[in-house]
């Protein structure tokens, strides 16, 4: 009699919302008809299936509706009612019944049906950003675009996984909460769309920069016969204040480059900065400027002058005291207080400056900067630290130079794996 009881009213304390976080009612002006979309599920014969609660009103099956977010207008086709695993046709729903419909073209998880425009405050779901990721590739060529469109669609079902490319290392990645998240995605991808694909920790995306100012020339010449190439230009190289950004500036004077072959330089000098010589990274926080050169009336050329911008930034590049940037992430971590111990040891050490604690009801919130490089798989850590009760989110902050020693070894495995490609 009475076993449990005690354990049960603390998991509904500790697990259950509170009354008090209930949120505003939606408020529908003027009654009607309104259904609140609550999830969706990614179905690869039915397509998408919007599943609802019906707030106010009776909605009807092959009814038009308007879409309150994006004032799109839809059709209801046939109805079911969810109870349970159970589904059943139905003519009509009423207020608190649930209910779910396929192939609604714009509708998604948090948006609210009307029977006709009018103003509702629609209701933002909360979700939570995900905090891991990896570089996601399919197992078989050719299938690169059934992976993005199953992934899509898994990502309509659960916002919390989510997709995209990351412009620098051009990778696409996989996000979710954890990775035991990642990893169920992935299966679902396999059981439900017949795609397999391999999960890999993804790339650091590094940047590059200049510490001193330096100067060089380049210079372009060739002779095959006939009308050659020739390219002239010294360009000065400056360090910009917080690692940012590019500025090319212009001081030729009296003609010795003519204006139409300037802007090839500048462009010779972006693609050269798309590829450091250190680590092959982007290049960022240089001001070029362009001082002198020389041109050819007969052979100089746009593609001349390009050429020979690449090769003045290249050279000017080497000895300017160019140093590898790595990006800093600001995490936040939940802890039982009896894991603090072992999170702050474990945050320092992976490179962490730790910035305060704050503790709160048996639980220890630490904020901390860390390199993303040395963040990449802490959950599994964390997971581990606590026994599964610690949590964690984290933001990009800022880039800062990577320790000298780091630096050298990221150093020599980019330039093994350029080596094994060119193999």
């Amino acid at each position: 009699k009475n076993l449990g009881t005690t354990a049960l009213l603390d998991l509904l304390v500790e697990g259950v919302p509170s009354p008090a976080r209930k949120g505003a009612p939606i408020s529908i002006d003027g009654g009607g008809t309104a259904a609140f979309v609550f999830k969706t599920i990614a179905d690869p014969f039915a397509g998408r299936i919007n599943v609802f609660r019906v707030l106010n009103g009776t909605l009807k099956g092959d009814a038009n509706v308007v879409n309150a977010r994006g004032h799109s207008k839809e059709r209801i086709g046939q109805m079911l009612e969810v109870q349970g695993k159970e589904h059943a046709q139905v003519p009509e729903l009423g207020e608190g019944d649930i209910g779910a419909v396929a192939k609604l073209k714009e509708t998604q998880t948090g948006d609210v049906l009307l029977d006709a425009e009018r103003e509702v405050e629609v209701p933002q779901i909360g979700f939570p950003e995900p905090v891991m990721s990896f570089a996601v590739t399919p197992k078989s060529k050719g299938d690169e675009e059934k992976m993005a469109a199953g992934l899509r669609r898994l990502g309509e079902e659960d916002p919390t996984i989510q997709m995209r490319r990351d412009p620098q290392t051009g990778e696409q990645l996989l996000s979710g909460l954890s990775q035991i998240h990642v990893e169920v995605a992935v299966e679902r991808l396999k059981n439900r769309f017949n795609v397999e694909v391999e999960l890999h920790q993804p790339r650091v995306p590094y940047l590059e920069t200049i510490r001193k100012e330096s100067r060089a020339q380049g210079r372009y010449k060739k002779q095959t016969g006939g009308r050659g190439q020739f390219g002239d230009c010294v360009v000065q190289l400056e360090p910009l204040d917080g690692h940012q950004g590019y500025e090319f500036v212009d001081k030729i004077v009296g003609g010795v480059i003519p204006q139409s072959f300037r802007p090839a330089v500048n462009k010779g000098i972006q693609e050269a900065m798309l590829h450091g010589e250190l680590a092959g990274a982007p290049v960022q926080g240089v001001r070029v400027v362009l001082v002198d050169g020389s041109y050819h009336t007969v052979d100089s050329s746009e593609m001349a002058f390009k050429i020979a911008g690449s090769m003045a930034f290249k050279s000017a590049y080497e000895k300017a005291d160019p140093v590898l940037l790595e990006p800093i992430m600001e995490v936040e971590v939940t802890t039982p207080d009896e894991a603090v111990g072992a999170v702050n040891g474990d945050l320092n050490s992976r490179r962490g400056r730790l910035q305060g604690m704050e503790p709160r009801g048996g639980l220890t919130t630490i904020k901390a900067e860390v390199p993303m490089a040395e963040i990449l798989t802490y959950s599994q850590a964390l997971t581990s630290m606590t026994g599964g009760r610690g949590d964690y989110h984290m933001h990009f902050l800022r880039y800062e130079e990577v320790p000298s020693h780091i630096a050298q070894k990221v150093i020599d495995e980019a330039k093994k794996e350029k080596e094994e490609v060119k193999a």
